[in-house]
């Protein structure tokens, strides 16, 4: 198995440098490009088609949102990782409805990169844990999806884990804290997917977004 190929987006090159070395100090890692504003961010990540991009918000040009939306428009299958300063859910919010599967933010350490850019690559999605406790999860009874996939259609249990999913836990951490196995977890887990027309945690996070699930407490 090929070594994950890395992209790096910010408009700051001692931040690109410190992130280049960081990754290709990993022996299962390799940065194939970089870019420092959000338009040539998009244009070669769509040439390089890497793995990963691990994406700036605050970018000249095209900011990280306007990037990742016009990438993963016309690249699905690259991931995105938005690493930043900003601490503001509604950042995290935009950035997950325009396509990241992930969002870290700069102060944290080096080794929560790496495993954040190692899970998002395998499918997964991150949320920086200090974000992840202040987002919680609100049902609002008037606003339902459309069609087949209207939120009466889940169970309690299966509604539960939705929820957990969407707030970043593991199946590993939802059994835990609903007292069931992780057997039975992957079982909810696939009957609400397959009734919400779903294909991945990254499309349960979107999903619970956009039906306005995640609040910021």
């Amino acid at each position: 198995m090929g070594k994950l190929r890395i992209f790096l987006a910010d408009d700051h090159a001692v931040v690109r440098e410190g992130l280049k070395s960081l990754v290709n100090a990993q022996p299962d890692m390799e940065v194939v490009g970089e870019a420092g504003d959000g338009r040539a961010t998009w244009q070669r990540a769509k040439q390089l088609q890497p793995d990963v991009v691990v994406m700036d918000i605050s970018m000249p040009e095209l900011n990280g949102v306007q990037a990742t939306e016009r990438l993963k428009g016309e690249c699905p299958e690259v991931r995105v990782l938005a690493l930043t300063v900003h601490e503001d859910t509604s950042y995290l919010r935009q950035l997950l409805q325009a396509g990241a599967s992930g969002y870290v933010l700069k102060r944290g350490a080096a080794e929560e990169l790496i495993h954040a850019i190692r899970t998002v690559a395998a499918g997964g999605v991150y949320l920086d844990p200090s974000l992840a406790g202040r987002v919680v999860s609100r049902y609002i009874g008037s606003q339902a999806p459309n069609g087949a996939s209207q939120r009466g259609d889940l169970s309690e249990r299966e509604t539960d884990v939705l929820r957990l999913i969407a707030l970043g836990y593991s199946n590993k951490e939802i059994a835990a804290q609903l007292g069931i196995s992780v057997r039975t977890v992957e079982t909810y887990k696939t009957r609400l997917m397959v009734k919400l027309d779903l294909s991945s945690r990254a499309d349960i996070v979107r999903y619970a977004l956009h039906q306005g699930w995640l609040q910021e407490n």
